[in-house]
């Protein structure tokens, strides 16, 4: 059976749209407009990372403006597999100019973990810069919460992350923002 998305997960792109449409109004650089998710909202957060054109009509101006993050990191992240496969949906579809990806999952999750290392394998083979991090344990649904499990320092790792790609200087090269550099 093909798996079809539904208008509420499609819609998602009007909501980056519309920070990206009032990024000035808010004083946001419109090149590191980047989208974080947890669990289900990692879902939507992969999807709206992933889908390169908007399946809907234009309704306002946000919906001229980009749609894609220019950074994404999915922490234990869900939707990206079917649970009875464990391979990914059809249309999550990776291609070169997706956004570079910080992945963190716990091997002992409920959600699979083959959702962030399917997704992490396709990102690599396309090129896009990504870094997983896969602990033993820690569960679901853990945040921002540290505790003596590991997993709960994911958030150390992503600011790691986002420092030696650029994410966090003060002036951010074209080619360090996209991993390339």
């Amino acid at each position: 059976m093909r798996a079809t998305l539904s208008s509420r997960q499609l819609m998602k792109w009007h909501w980056l749209g519309l920070v990206c449409s009032r990024a000035g109004e808010w004083a946001l650089n419109t090149e590191r407009i980047g989208i974080l998710g947890f669990s289900a909202g990692g879902e939507t957060a992969a999807l709206t990372s992933l889908f390169q054109e908007r399946t809907y009509s234009a309704v306002d101006d946000a919906d001229q403006a980009g749609h894609r993050p220019d950074f994404t990191a999915l922490i234990h992240g869900a939707g990206v597999v079917d649970r009875a496969t464990l391979e990914m949906h059809d249309y999550v579809r990776v291609d070169k100019d997706s956004p570079p990806t910080f992945l963190a999952h716990a091997y002992d999750d409920g959600v699979p973990v083959q959702n962030s290392v399917r997704l992490f394998l396709e990102l690599k083979q396309q090129g896009v810069p990504a870094e997983l991090h896969v602990y033993s344990k820690g569960g679901h649904g853990y945040g921002l919460r540290e505790t003596e499990t590991p997993v709960t320092t994911w958030h150390h790792r992503c600011a790691d992350w986002m420092r030696a790609s650029g994410w966090l200087s003060p002036a951010v090269a074209d080619s360090a923002r996209k991993g390339k550099g």
